[in-house]
């Protein structure tokens, strides 16, 4: 099904997170959450380039009128390529400097949801979140402890959503309209051995696909049947996110981190950090801009 596994960028990303993939600019969007930046990939050119922003940044997507929103270490941000500025939007979590955001992704209306967790990994101290494009912020889930991969089904019914610790991907009745989410139910576990669930996508035919912290690979499931269809081995132990990008929405591309790695493993590991990609013979779906 795959042809090889190709390595884009040796970036040795400490802790390389939340690509984006953006049909417009045909740019791929990523971020190196502790090294506080935001990357962004050329692949007709080849080339790439980042964006210091000054602190933690795990989640960027584009803003239909232009720029990104971005989810930081002390909420949410626009950031403007014209004047090379940020600018706050909203931070629902200022009584907890202790937190940082981590994964999130647009939905078909435009509302970007993404998520908190501890600095620290103290288990349930973060949240899960909706910007709406009025600029609103609702709380969706609490008790989080790493919020992490975000999926929406083809006709919107359905919100797939990872607690990183629960091994678990859980599933939402999911209303676009309102945006409400209903009736939680974990329909795939991960198997000890295997790593940890971050960041997942979705592609055309509605499976899932999971990357695998501390599991050297991205694994494509059955939502209906929580069956582990096919694997893509990486060859950096720590993959963090996935998503489907190019002209042809056919190439997966793969984000890896550095983070708690020994002299030895990187060694073992010497492209970790970086940005992977691979050709795959089923297409993924679109990404969405943040209408506000």
């Amino acid at each position: 099904m795959y042809e090889k596994l190709e390595l884009v960028i040796d970036a040795k990303a400490t802790l390389g997170e939340g690509p984006c993939w953006d049909a417009n600019a045909n740019t791929l969007y990523w971020t190196d959450i502790v090294e506080q930046k935001v990357h962004m990939y050329h692949p007709l050119s080849d080339t790439s380039q980042f964006i210091q922003v000054g602190q933690y940044v795990s989640a960027v997507v584009p803003r239909q009128s232009g720029g990104l929103v971005l989810a930081m270490h002390r909420g949410f941000y626009f950031y403007d390529f014209r004047n090379k500025q940020l600018t706050p939007i909203a931070d629902p979590e200022q009584d907890k400097p202790g937190n940082r955001f981590n994964d999130g992704k647009c939905d078909v209306k435009g509302r970007f949801w993404a998520g908190t967790m501890n600095l620290e990994e103290q288990p349930g101290l973060g949240a899960f979140y909706c910007l709406s494009p009025d600029k609103s912020v609702t709380k969706m889930l609490d008790s989080v402890s790493v919020s992490n991969g975000i999926a929406w089904s083809s006709n919107n019914k359905t919100m797939y959503y990872i607690d990183t610790p629960t091994r678990a991907v859980t599933a939402f009745d999911f209303d676009l309209d309102s945006g409400s989410l209903a009736r939680p139910r974990q329909i795939i576990c991960i198997p000890e051995g295997e790593g940890l669930p971050d960041g997942m996508t979705i592609d055309e035919e509605g499976m899932l696909w999971i990357a695998h912290w501390d599991g050297a690979k991205v694994s494509r499931w059955n939502p209906e049947t929580g069956e582990c269809l096919e694997e893509v081995p990486v060859p950096a132990s720590k993959v963090t996110s996935c998503a489907f990008g190019g002209s042809r929405m056919d190439e997966l591309y793969i984000t890896t981190a550095r983070k708690g790695l020994s002299e030895a493993e990187l060694r073992e590991q010497p492209h970790a950090g970086g940005l992977f990609c691979i050709k795959t013979s089923v297409k993924g779906t679109a990404g969405h801009s943040f209408s506000g």
